[in-house]
């Protein structure tokens, strides 16, 4: 089990999510909508549920967020205790910034502390959550991220407290999971500067104030610093890399979102080929193709496994499927277009590169989604948000009429409109280098979300802006990961025990060559072991 996950780890009540949407409510003295305060809650037991089933699922899941081998965990100081008592800390002055509140969590026995840093002349509020342990800390700051336009859950600020960790979440800005933040809809303009704390600078507001807290409850500053995130935490990790590439020692980046204005819109490729095609796919269809592609691919690394170990090169054309039996259904020459020009990839209208599509192998549904009778498509959500609420400023858009030309549009729009804010694709990580940072990402080559061909380009930059590939791995390393989804889960073998990586890397200089793998059965017995070795070698 991950040791000290609880529910009650936050101080805000028996049931943290619906308290802690009300009390956001509060704080800027507005009554709760009853249909925003539902879709919110929603989200937040959605998303908790994913956090649970991935750790269910996942082979070694602890090892996504806590170190195994405990002993490297040695104390930065001797004796580091608390300088102050914790409701002390309400006192702070902080440049911008307010601290709320300040309190003891009898749980995990940590102080916890709510700051809210704003800037001015905006009316922002970025709201920060800090766990801080008031017995063992181990000289170490942890920064932990988001996932879709959730920039941080603070329900999870006290994973990391039971190994002495200080850690840190925040929300960047806004309170959910919904894009519509980025939208005012009684001014009919985008709020820039919540676009702002949600790209980039929430995260890094997150670290200064954590860290400052941190030196004055403690009276002694963090030895090592951490980020670790996945999809959207992947990019906040990789923007603090590039932009404020002195905030952390070591980042731990899973299948980073570092291209979102282009992968956003290439969301909503699959529906627009379909509605291009006049011919929606059923989710049984997707589901037998898709294990027709790994049958005939999966034996090219000379092992049958279930897993395509380099889906990149897997060529097989859909066209052989056609005429199969797929249950009641058969699989046409209709099918076969909407499905090649899916794994192909977006397109412009004459047929010219604009985004990567999903690897062979990887699960459709999740982008090809359709259902209804008829049968029509359902657009994955965050895309069609980033739409709405971003793009054309219309929360009624309906997506479901998307052509191919109207998505060629949006996707120039997006790129033009966002590259420099929100993109994460800056190759010149020299900063990072010179300040002595480590970064490993870790990417699954059958991610259905976040294609991993997009973090293989942008490696590749890396690797030719910053000297070659031995100078790019004295700092950054990428492991793909075969068989391995949005949550390193599937049938591939899962990483396991590469935060330890991170910290050897960091704190003893040596660095990974490989991160170990993990495969368990239903019972829960080791069934697999191996090693991947990063990428290049």
């Amino acid at each position: 089990m991950l040791r000290g996950f609880d529910f009650r780890l936050s101080a805000y009540g028996k049931y943290p999510y619906f308290s802690w949407i009300r009390t956001h409510f509060q704080r800027q003295n507005r009554v709760p909508d009853a249909k925003k305060f539902y879709t919110m809650t929603r989200f937040l037991l959605l998303y908790s549920f994913l956090f649970l089933t991935c750790y269910l699922q996942a082979q070694d899941y602890g090892s996504f967020f806590l170190v195994k081998d405990t002993k490297l965990l040695t104390p930065v100081y001797e004796n580091a205790v608390p300088v102050c008592n914790c409701e002390d800390l309400i006192n702070l002055k902080l440049e911008n910034t307010v601290i709320e509140s300040a309190v003891v969590n009898t749980v995990d026995n940590s102080c916890r502390v709510t700051a809210v840093v704003n800037h001015p002349p905006a009316k922002d509020r970025v709201t920060v959550y800090l766990a801080l342990p008031i017995k063992n800390w181990n000289g170490r700051f942890y920064g932990l991220g988001g996932g879709g336009f959730m920039s941080g859950i603070p329900q999870f600020v006290g994973v990391p407290i039971p190994q002495g960790f200080a850690a840190s979440v925040t929300d960047a800005g806004h309170v959910g999971g919904s894009g519509s933040f980025a939208l005012d809809t009684v001014e009919h303009r985008l709020r820039w500067q919540e676009i702002r704390d949600f790209a980039y600078q929430g995260i890094h507001d997150m670290t200064v104030t954590g860290k400052e807290l941190v030196k004055a409850f403690y009276g002694k500053p963090a030895g090592y610093s951490y980020f670790i995130g996945g999809s959207t935490g992947g990019r906040q990790g990789m923007m603090e890399v590039q932009r404020f590439p002195e905030d952390y020692n070591g980042v731990m980046s899973y299948f980073p979102a570092i291209n979102w204005s282009q992968l956003l819109v290439a969301g909503l490729w699959p529906q627009a080929v379909m509605n291009n095609e006049n011919n929606w796919v059923s989710k049984t269809k997707l589901e037998a193709v898709t294990k027709a592609a790994i049958d005939a691919c999966d034996a090219e690394d000379q092992e049958v496994d279930g897993v395509i170990a380099d889906p990149v090169r897997c060529t097989w054309d859909p066209s052989q499927f056609v005429g199969t039996a797929v249950g009641n259904e058969v699989f046409t020459e209709a099918d076969a277009r909407v499905v090649r020009r899916i794994w192909e990839g977006a397109r412009t209208h004459d047929g010219k590169f604009l985004w990567y599509g999903m690897t062979r192998g990887t699960r459709l549904t999740d982008l090809t989604g359709t259902g209804g009778t008829p049968l029509r498509g359902v657009p994955f959500e965050i895309s069609h948000e980033w739409i709405k609420y971003f793009l054309l400023l219309n929360p009624k858009y309906n997506i479901n009429a998307l052509t191919w030309a109207e998505f060629e549009q949006l996707f120039n729009q997006s790129v033009d409109q966002y590259a420099q804010v929100i993109g994460t694709a800056n190759p010149d990580l020299s900063a990072f280098k010179n300040h002595g940072g480590k970064v490993m990402i870790i990417h699954g080559l059958a991610d259905q979300l976040v294609a991993p061909q997009g973090t293989i380009e942008y490696y590749k930059k890396v690797q030719t802006l910053m000297g070659g590939p031995e100078t790019t791995a004295t700092f950054a390393r990428l492991f793909l990961v075969p068989g391995t989804d949005h949550a390193l889960t599937g049938a591939g073998a899962s990483p396991t025990g590469q935060i330890d990586d991170l910290i050897r890397w960091v704190e003893q200089g040596k660095a990974p060559e490989a991160i170990n793998t993990m495969q368990k059965d239903k019972t829960g017995k080791i069934i697999r072991t191996g090693r991947i070795s990063m990428y290049g070698k």
